[in-house]
């Protein structure tokens, strides 16, 4: 297929695992095979000396003082795989299942693991098919690699438990059959290989990231917008602040903040003589809270970019010395790290955009009806909509606890100190999902505060906006069910249509040279 993504083991760009999230047809660069093939070989060159390998002809973890012989090492491949499916939960989401699997497959080729072609060219073929194993979402802490989840993967191959294809939850067996596939006998190292490493964790992470990203684009417009709804000032956007400062993503923010105000009819209306001197916090520090929740996204995405074409199972395998050497790769603490800093940068996200609600619900702070109804007291208009928002706000705060910090001892204390690294990353999409929200219910309240100022309109690209959510909600005169509003706003936001036409006014995530 023309349009098909080819995965260039090492050479991911972060662009490309976007795409690879959001379903492009995928293929492994076959210029990878030869040192899949290289490290095969080393492995069973290792196998037929006999000596005692770690992962290889030996137990795992505490039990890798026991030494396997031979014709066992089929069985303790398989048994491996078989005995760490052990997660529990809901399933993981198809998209983040499809974004392990990528992951696992650009590991594996990069000739570090010791997989055979034969097992490698499997994963591929039910990434490119779509058979997508049922992994329950919980039972990893970071590290030895994200054993659980990544065994349910592995045993889908050998032809053991369930999948989807398409809708449709089948059998390992008849989900491989669907697809004109056939499980495979694993060899020596292989089932160690599919369920080390970090590939759950960092799938998790780059999904929040990606997420969180929409999220924070589309509060840069409806953070424009209530300070419009507020009668604010651009004056706090003005460029030579931000350059004294001198932070990259404060000064980027302000300048789509800027931009996006550009030739306002609103804003020009109260440019001379307001007796109002400053804004208040949410509306004024919108670059330096905004600039810094950019700066911590770039920086996540930096390491999990590299975390992406990175080597995580171990033993890893080096064919020009014929060695298997045993590390701790699979240790997420970079990947902890990174999801730590998106909950944290997602929470203040929400948070900011909360206060822009309240502040425009308060007649008081914004100069216009209270909660935005043009008739108070009969009508509540917004005032439960903020109560909601405020509600998600600080289930955020709850989940923003850094989940780095803690650890426990597993393996009978061999694996004695892990990242968490896999809840820490799994918590971030619930998290953009309710950042969403709240952004949602600013959009619709910051499109009523403009409402309030006709005939004056805002600048260009912020009316394009308010046209956008105008074409599904109408102002809110008197009360009405409220929800469904909330619903097309917030899908609004989450689509990414508020960032439509504005692509280029718009920061992204992608790591800054």
């Amino acid at each position: 297929m023309s349009n098909t993504l080819v995965l260039r083991p090492g050479h991911v760009t972060l662009a490309q695992w976007r795409q690879a999230y959001r379903g492009a047809p995928l293929s492994l660069d076959p210029a990878a095979l030869p040192a899949v093939r290289a490290s095969a070989a080393t492995v069973a060159a290792i196998v037929a000396k006999g000596a005692p390998v770690y992962g290889i002809n030996t137990g795992f973890g505490k039990l890798a003082s026991v030494r396997i012989e031979r014709e066992d090492l089929a069985t303790l491949q398989r048994n491996i795989v078989l005995s760490h499916a052990a997660g529990v939960g809901e399933p993981m989401p198809a998209n983040v299942v499809r974004l392990m699997m990528a992951l696992k497959l650009v590991s594996l080729a990069q000739g570090a693991s010791g997989v055979r072609e034969e097992t490698l060219l499997l994963l591929e073929a039910m990434l490119v098919k779509g058979v997508l194993p049922v992994v329950p979402a919980q039972g990893s802490v970071g590290a030895s690699g994200d054993l659980a989840p990544l065994s349910h993967l592995a045993s889908v191959m050998i032809g053991v438990g369930e999948a989807f294809v398409g809708e449709e939850r089948l059998p390992a067996m008849d989900a491989l059959a669907r697809a004109g596939l056939q499980p495979v006998e694993l060899g020596a190292k292989e089932g160690l290989a599919l369920l080390n490493g970090t590939q759950f964790s960092t799938a998790y992470a780059l999904a929040g990231l990606f997420e969180i990203e929409t999220v924070f684009q589309a509060a840069l417009v409806t953070g424009a917008l209530s300070v419009e709804a507020a009668k604010g000032s651009d004056t706090p956007f003005d460029p030579r602040i931000h350059a004294l400062r001198g932070q990259r993503g404060q000064i980027a923010t302000a300048a789509t903040l800027r931009t996006l105000m550009q030739d306002s009819g609103i804003r020009e209306s109260h440019r001379d003589n307001d007796v109002r001197v400053q804004d208040p916090y949410c509306l004024r520090c919108q670059p330096q809270v905004m600039g810094a929740a950019l700066d911590i996204l770039r920086q996540a995405a930096t390491t999990l970019e590299i975390e992406a074409n990175g080597v995580s199972d171990n033993p890893l395998v080096f064919t020009d010395t014929g060695e298997a050497l045993s590390g701790g790769n699979f240790h997420a603490e970079p990947v902890a790290f990174a999801a730590d800093m998106l909950a944290m940068a997602v929470c203040e996200i929400g948070s900011i955009s909360e206060r822009r609600l309240a502040m425009l619900v308060d007649p008081a702070l914004s100069g216009l009806p209270a909660f935005l109804t043009p008739r108070p007291g009969l009508n509540s208009g917004f005032m439960i909509p903020q109560v909601t928002a405020a509600a998600l706000v600080s289930e955020n705060k709850q989940r923003a606890y850094p989940a780095s910090v803690d650890s426990i001892p597993t393996s009978a204390n061999q694996e004695d100190h892990v990242s968490m690294a896999a809840h820490g990353a799994r918590r971030l999409m619930q998290m953009a999902e309710n950042a969403a929200n709240v952004i949602g219910v600013e959009l619709l309240a910051a499109a009523q505060g403009c409402d309030f100022h006709a005939p004056l309109r805002s600048s260009k690209a912020l009316e394009n906006v308010r046209a956008t959510l105008r074409a599904q909600v109408p102002m809110l005169q008197d009360d009405r069910y409220f929800h469904p509003d909330m619903v097309i706003a917030t899908d609004l936001v989450r689509s990414g249509a508020l960032a439509k036409g504005l692509a280029e006014l718009l920061p992204t995530v992608e790591p800054q040279a």
